[in-house]
């Protein structure tokens, strides 16, 4: 009997631990060969020395279980390392297929408190990141599909997050960060449509290491999955990666226990028009106070309020 992702090659990213773990295991369990990658420090915010043993872990379980699977010790916030992660599924396994970004590290504070160092870290990592891989796959599939004249298969999925959707005000970096990733997909999307290639960003909640505080007050239940297990992400990871998904380009996806919701593009909640030759002061005045005072203190998207989102008590949401 085969299985969805038989004879494909999929990169996930950060696959060490955590998301990337289940969904590494997941796409392995599907049928594909994985390259796992994991750059493998220990801190959540990058530190520690970087270990090859996380990936390699990864890579033996799914080959424990009769599957496929290399390890990647590089890191994907470097442009040539992402380039090697790329060639070394083509080296290995003939050609890529899917590639899962999910890589990231955390370095939270106030936006009056930030260092350069603490924006450009994680800013590095999560987005540039995310750029890299998709960069040197991107120019994987065109050429292939220039010798073929044909489409070629090829699968991203892009990792944001809610605090990009309702905002977070002790992650000012992580924050920016995940709305770049999800204009980065929307882009990728357009551009590599004609080649056969989708693009998709996901928003998942899970507990793992990069989370533990977020949702230390939520305790594991005593029997059943976890509603935040990780293991709740990764079929959707697996779904989209799948020919199934062929007709799935450019969306966003919030997910965990046991919920995917579909998140519409922003759409226009007011319109003022002028009927001056161009607004006044007065006239703007007239028009946006009394509308902004009706409407509840600080609210930006109310997504916050349509996901069921808990903030932390500093204004973080994950």
């Amino acid at each position: 009997m085969s299985l969805p992702l038989d004879g494909l090659t999929a990169i996930v990213t950060g696959a060490g631990r955590g998301l990337g773990r289940a969904e590494a295991l997941e796409l392995a369990r599907l049928g594909a060969a994985v390259v796992v990658n994991d750059f493998g420090q220990p801190g959540r915010d990058g530190s520690g020395e970087a270990s090859a043993t996380p990936a390699e872990q990864v890579a033996e379980e799914i080959r424990a279980a009769g599957g496929r699977a290399l390890a990647h010790t590089g890191d994907v916030g470097d442009h040539e390392q992402a380039r090697e992660l790329v060639e070394s599924a083509v080296a290995g396994f003939g050609k890529l297929d899917v590639l899962v970004n999910n890589a990231g590290i955390l370095r939270d504070r106030m936006v009056f408190s930030m260092t350069e160092d603490e924006w450009d870290s994680v800013i590095r990592v999560h987005l540039k990141g995310h750029f890299n891989t998709t960069h040197f796959a991107s120019a994987h599939w065109r050429a292939r599909s220039k010798a073929t004249g044909a489409p070629v298969y090829g699968r991203i999925v892009n990792t944001s997050s809610e605090a990009f959707l309702a905002g977070s005000a002790g992650q000012p970096n992580y924050a920016a960060a995940k709305g770049g990733i999800v204009g980065l997909t929307t882009s990728t999307a357009l551009a590599l449509a004609k080649y056969g290639v989708t693009a998709n960003v996901i928003c998942p909640r899970a507990r793992t290491r990069m989370t533990e505080d977020v949702f230390a007050g939520f305790g594991r239940p005593d029997e059943g999955l976890d509603p935040l297990a990780p293991e709740h992400v990764a079929p959707l990871v697996g779904y989209l990666a799948s020919p199934a998904a062929a007709d799935v380009n450019g969306q966003l996806l919030v997910v965990h226990g046991g919920m995917v919701a579909v998140v519409e593009r922003p759409r226009v909640a007011a319109q003022f028009d002028s009927k001056q030759d161009t607004f006044s002061h007065d006239e703007l005045d007239a028009l946006l106070t009394p509308y902004y005072a009706d409407r509840p203190r600080g609210e930006t998207f109310a997504a916050a309020e349509v996901l069921g989102l808990k903030r932390d008590r500093d204004g973080t949401t994950r």
